[in-house]
């Protein structure tokens, strides 16, 4: 019909991908002070269940030598990915 959209491509527009995961949103702008800490706002932090002790994972990508971003994974779940992409290849290796 014209003049509607799917839920997909009302999804896509908002920036969901098909399996549910949103990328590519500034949810907030954070300051770095002097001592170069930095606060996640408590919004966010209760929306990713993140709370005091919790560890986070600091990924960088490189792109033509300088540091172009910086992404913040869960400890936990970053283990669970390493453990899923390296395990399978471990384990060919070591048979």
């Amino acid at each position: 019909m014209k003049g509607k959209r799917s839920r997909i491509q009302k999804e896509k527009e908002a920036g969901v991908s098909e399996r549910g995961l949103c990328c590519c949103q500034v949810d907030s702008v954070v300051s770095i002070d002097e001592r170069g800490q930095m606060v996640l706002p408590k919004e966010l932090r209760d929306r990713a269940h993140i709370k005091a002790g919790d560890k986070l994972a600091v990924i960088r990508w490189e792109k033509e030598g300088s540091v172009c971003c910086i992404a913040l994974v869960k400890a936990e779940q970053f283990n669970d990915m390493v453990k899923g992409s390296l395990g399978p290849i471990f384990k060919e290796i070591i048979k």
